[in-house]
């Protein structure tokens, strides 16, 4: 008997417990009638009125998705930019620093990073007087240096792996580099581009450190709402708002999953039918 696939097995299968046994438990729990958030009392959806039904709450969770998702945005755009620059164009004055700069906050811990942003809008505040107070504005700033990081990483690597052959044949038949740009490598890069928006708006919504050194009063997003909260002891109707956000979550990955193995189709479908007319 082969013990090995029963090793591996086991493994597998204990990882996999590892990570959602305590997931699964706390989606249980959220619809649990006692105010313990351990101790099951019997079914009800009580907690997840109340969740609704509470405006810090609420408002938090409003103040996130605008964060994240003006964030993400930007940090896209500039993310894709900065690929682009560094995956065509190989030599230009001061490009080691460009790409040491970009690339800082993936190796550097958030705790710096928060620090650094931190000091850089109180010399500013001091220097011009702007920012006047920190909250969505520095927030949203410093969400942007950090996520753009992680969209550039992904837009570089597909940019490399891609054949330039498509886009040479595009300039010899008469396009412009603006017109190669939109029409080809913007079109074939396109899943990269969103799995970055989608990256960049995760790591933003779920962000802490940064927050914490960038945020001011009356603006506390939503992960900071629940870490306050947790110190004190889980509840609930935490359980019931992590409930809600692993929902949310999955939904976006599933439908991300589909729209890009959709693109993926259909560009294999293009290049047959291309393959197939020229033949």
């Amino acid at each position: 008997m082969n013990r090995r696939p029963i090793f591996l097995i086991g493994c597998l299968a204990f990882g996999f417990a590892f990570f959602y046994v305590p997931i699964l438990s706390m989606i249980f729990f959220s619809f649990n009638r006692s105010r313990l958030a351990t101790v099951w009392g019997g079914f009800s959806l009580q907690w997840y009125g109340k969740l609704f039904d509470n405006a810090q709450i609420l408002n938090a969770a409003i103040l996130s998705l605008k964060i994240a998702l003006l964030s993400a945005t930007l940090a896209t755009v500039l993310g894709t930019l900065a690929g682009i620059a560094l995956a065509r164009f190989r030599r230009f004055p001061g490009r080691t620093l460009f790409s040491g700069l970009v690339t800082a906050p993936l190796i550097m811990p958030e705790v710096i990073t928060g620090i650094s942003s931190l000091l850089l809008f109180i010399m500013m505040a001091q220097w011009i007087g702007w920012p006047g107070s920190r909250g969505f504005t520095t927030i949203t700033i410093a969400h942007i240096t950090f996520s753009m990081t992680y969209v550039t990483t992904i837009v570089q690597a597909r940019l490399q792996s891609m054949d330039m052959s498509v886009e040479e044949a595009a300039m010899d038949l008469g396009s412009k580099p603006w017109q190669v740009l939109k029409d080809v490598t913007l079109p074939i890069i396109s899943p990269a581009i969103l799995s970055g928006w989608l990256l960049a708006f995760t790591i933003s919504i779920d962000d802490v450190v940064i927050t914490n050194f960038t945020t001011g009063p009356g603006y506390t997003t939503l992960p900071i709402l629940i870490w306050s909260k947790v110190r004190l002891g889980v509840t609930p109707d935490i359980n019931a708002l992590a409930t809600i956000i692993v929902l949310v979550v999955a939904c976006g990955v599933g439908l991300s999953s589909y729209l890009l193995g959709r693109a993926e189709r259909r560009r294999e479908r293009d290049v047959q039918m291309a393959i197939a007319a020229n033949a």
